[in-house]
């Protein structure tokens, strides 16, 4: 008070005259004491107008001595000449001499004005203001508080007096809330705006964020010094923004998984796929395992046991951790498992890791010590459902370091394994065209082709990755009379199961027609007449006809690569002088050159796939085909084998064929007649 309102003490006596002049006085007055002691108290005041009455000092001195207390304001003068308003409390005071005295007390109206104002303007605020209020001294303790931020503590006021902070402001974060309000209190620290977790006695289950401010306390006059602050409940608010926020996140997830999962149409690389797009986004670790029915069609019975195999999994945990998700390949849960509530209701599940959980899920003691140790504390289990079928399980873990799983995640988790399901059901659907495809073709290409005494033959077939469909490649050794031998190979537009069908009527309608046809070029005639009656539109053939006792060989070209050849001095030259159009187009006749084949000249046939690769020109590949037949060949089976692995790479995307045929020299037949 004395800091914001200057108080003049002073005295008047029994002759009024000032006989008493405090330091505020001459503050307010402008008087030092020794001009101003012993004189009529009359210079305080301005001279009154003729009817006025007394003075203002006569007043003072005749209302103290009569009401013994008296509280009055009125104009002052100052030693400049300047007339002021001044509120006076005046009363009379008997000395040890007997002697009376008038005391006095002065301030400026103004100033008394303003304080009042400002008090009023406190009160108001400590009763009605719905934030929260406090003053606290140098060792944090409640000194005043409203009732609003007594409600939010749950506290009575009358309970907080006294208390420290921390006795009622419960936090959880080692003290720094704490240093924070003796870094106002000491050093004058001001903090606005900073949000704090906490618990409350009267609030005891309940968790509160509130935003404070802080400032510190001036220590005027005999006032302590200390911290105020004002405080906010802002729980709803900041709720709002964590779930909005996490609302956020798991969309963004899901958009980022619908985008991840499913860029291929393999199984292992689908699993994978949901797994890097959950871990470390959603969970510390996740399993995707396959469920191995012994009929698909056969409905899920809970008595039984439940077998898996697991093909993707991920984690960021540590050991023991690592070694449980990726430990096993082959999973089994016995009846009773939590797995089978989850196969059982059909929905994801959220179950905490604990001894019950771990005795009912994992068949092994070890194993299920493993998991107990693992640092999971909570598994959500999610079902992948595609077309009525179950494919298998999806699971997510999350450590203590993270929140445990809420029904909003449960319903992320069956979204991501909804769609992975039908990624996966996709996969395996086509894995199975695949195998059809691949099993067919297979099929109708020989197992060992007949070449006869005079061809020593190399052949390899390759499919594609498990990504690509099987193409229409094919070849064919024909065993003829007269230790003649045709060789053929030939590529079907298209993948899949039509390539291989249309590739097996090709190369049996061939085979058919090498026995009854001498003419390549006729040959290719009639296998076109027959393609195009079979649908065929766009296949290519070429067509070698050798005969070992001339040692020349008839070829004939339906828009094949050319053939290679490689004499036994490591030269290679290309027989691209002949080329027709591709089987089922129609229409234009074919024609055949004749070559002579040295004695132990490798002819080298093959398909698109070994020689054009993505990015690369086909040309670049011929030259690399070349270059791989002038190295020293030895063995046709161990040159196709390293020609194949310099040539191909580790994922090949097209189907490839090579045949390699080495040819000698039959005796000359005797001239007829």
């Amino acid at each position: 008070m004395l800091e914001q309102v200057v108080v003049a003490v002073f005295g008047i006596d029994e002759e009024d005259r000032v006989c008493y002049w405090g330091p505020g006085a001459q503050n307010l007055f402008g008087h030092e004491a020794p001009a101003v002691l012993s004189r009529p108290a009359a210079v305080l005041f301005p001279e009154p107008a003729p009817g006025d009455g007394p003075g203002g000092a006569a007043q003072l001195v005749e209302r103290a001595r009569a009401l013994g207390y008296w509280r009055v304001r009125m104009p002052a003068l100052h030693r400049d000449g300047s007339v002021f308003n001044c509120g006076f409390r005046v009363f009379p005071m008997t000395g040890s001499t007997g002697g009376s005295v008038v005391m006095g007390l002065a301030s400026r109206g103004d100033e008394l004005d303003r304080v009042k104002t400002n008090l009023s303007f406190l009160d108001s605020l400590f009763e009605t203001c719905p934030i929260g209020l406090v003053m606290l001294d140098e060792e944090l303790r409640y000194v005043h508080l409203n009732q609003a931020l007594a409600d939010m503590d749950g506290v009575p006021l009358e309970e907080h007096l006294g208390r420290r902070m921390a006795d009622i402001m419960i936090t959880s974060d080692g003290g720094e809330y704490q240093r924070m309000l003796r870094s106002v209190a000491q050093e004058g620290r001001t903090v606005i705006g900073t949000l704090v977790g906490l618990r409350t006695p009267g609030h005891p289950d309940r968790d509160q964020v509130r935003s404070v401010s802080f400032f510190p306390l001036s220590g005027a006059g005999d006032s302590r010094r200390g911290a105020g602050g004002l405080l906010l409940d802002v729980t709803d608010r900041e709720q709002a923004i964590l779930e909005a926020t996490a609302a956020r996140q798991r969309l963004a997830l899901l958009d980022r998984a619908s985008a991840r999962i499913g860029t291929t149409l393999d199984l292992n690389t689908t699993a994978r796929e949901l797994v890097d797009a959950v871990v470390p986004d959603f969970c510390d670790a996740s399993v995707v395992e396959l469920v191995e029915w012994m009929d698909e069609t056969e409905a899920f019975d809970p008595a039984l046991p439940v077998t898996t195999r697991r093909i993707a999994s991920g984690t960021t945990l540590p050991e023991p951790a690592v070694e449980l998700v990726s430990g096993l390949e082959k999973v089994t849960y016995p009846p009773g498992s939590n797995i089978h509530q989850m196969l059982s209701t059909g929905r994801p599940l959220c179950f905490t890791v604990d001894e019950d959980f771990a005795t009912r899920t994992v068949v092994h003691q070890e194993r299920a010590q493993l998991l107990l140790d693992s640092g999971l504390t909570c598994i959500l289990m999610a079902p992948l459902i595609a077309r009525g079928t179950v494919q298998g399980i999806a699971m997510f873990g999350r450590s203590a370091a993270r929140p445990a799983f809420a029904e909003e995640d449960l319903g992320l988790a069956g979204e991501l394994a909804s769609r992975a399901a039908l990624c996966l059901d996709n996969a395996r659907l086509y894995s199975r065209v695949q195998d059809i495809a691949l099993t067919l073709q297979r099929a109708l290409l020989p197992s060992a082709p007949a070449a006869g005494p005079y061809v020593d033959i190399s052949h390899r077939y390759l499919p594609g990755s498990r990504v690509t469909e099987v193409g229409g490649d094919w070849y064919d050794a024909i065993e003829l009379s007269g230790d003649r031998v045709a060789l053929v190979v030939g590529d079907v537009m298209g993948h899949g199961v039509p390539a291989a069908a249309a590739m097996g009527r090709l190369r049996i309608t061939a085979k058919t027609l090498a026995r009854h046809t001498a003419e390549p070029a006729a040959l290719l005639e009639e296998l076109d007449v027959c393609a195009q009656e079979a649908g065929i539109e766009w296949a290519t053939c070429l067509y070698l006809l050798y005969d070992p006792h001339t040692g020349r060989a008839r070829i004939a070209n339906a828009g094949h690569l050319p053939p290679l050849v490689r004499h036994r001095d490591g030269t290679v030259h290309t027989i691209g002088d002949v080329l027709g159009v591709p089987l089922g187009v129609g229409g234009v006749p074919y024609r055949a050159v004749e070559i002579e084949l040295p004695e132990g000249a490798t002819v080298a046939l093959y398909t698109d796939g070994l020689v054009e690769a993505r990015g690369q020109d086909i040309d670049t590949g011929m030259d690399a085909l070349r270059e791989q037949l002038r190295a020293p060949l030895g063995s046709l089976e161990e040159a196709a084998d390293r020609i194949l692995a310099n040539l191909l790479p580790d994922t090949a995307t097209d189907d490839a064929v090579l045949v390699l045929a080495r040819v000698s020299a039959a005796p000359r037949r005797p001239p007829a007649g």
